[in-house]
């Protein structure tokens, strides 16, 4: 079965986590592209949102990508913090704690693109809210290291 049939089928089974995880992925991308375009500004308050929007791009890498906590060097009270937020309901949490950080940066007057990111956490803490309200079991995308690969790995 090819990468692109795989997705499809994940898609196909109707299970939020998988949104929100394929989501996630998204906002990766997202928070790390937005944080590196504002952190060059003259606003003290851009710079710290944007730290923190980068962070939390690399916080979600480990996140939804379960294969990189057994290949990265990473340490027992990191996999353990990471490891928190395995369930729907911790997901969900995460990501919508991190959307109203980043929703909190208009407070220094000055939109920026940081919003962005703050949309797609939202929609992604969003997916993850619903699947543990219609209480589907979390389900990790087999393309991105969840339900066999990690495994067959160690």
């Amino acid at each position: 079965m090819s990468v692109m049939e795989n997705i499809k089928s994940e898609f196909k089974t109707r299970n939020f986590s998988i949104y929100g995880q394929w989501t996630g992925i998204l906002c990766v991308i997202l928070c790390i592209a937005v944080g590196i375009a504002n952190i060059f500004t003259f606003n003290a308050g851009i710079i710290i949102f944007s730290i923190i929007c980068l962070v939390t791009g690399l916080l979600i890498i480990f996140l939804e990508v379960p294969l990189l906590l057994r290949i990265c060097p990473t340490s027992s009270k990191f996999d353990e913090f990471i490891r928190k937020f395995h369930s729907n309901w911790g997901r969900a949490a995460f990501y919508l704690i991190a959307s109203t950080v980043q929703w909190l940066s208009l407070v220094t007057k000055r939109g920026t693109s940081l919003i962005a990111a703050a949309v797609f956490l939202l929609f992604a803490g969003l997916f993850y809210l619903l699947a543990a309200v219609k209480k589907q079991e979390f389900m990790g995308s087999k393309t991105l290291g969840g339900g066999g690969i990690a495994q067959m790995i160690v």
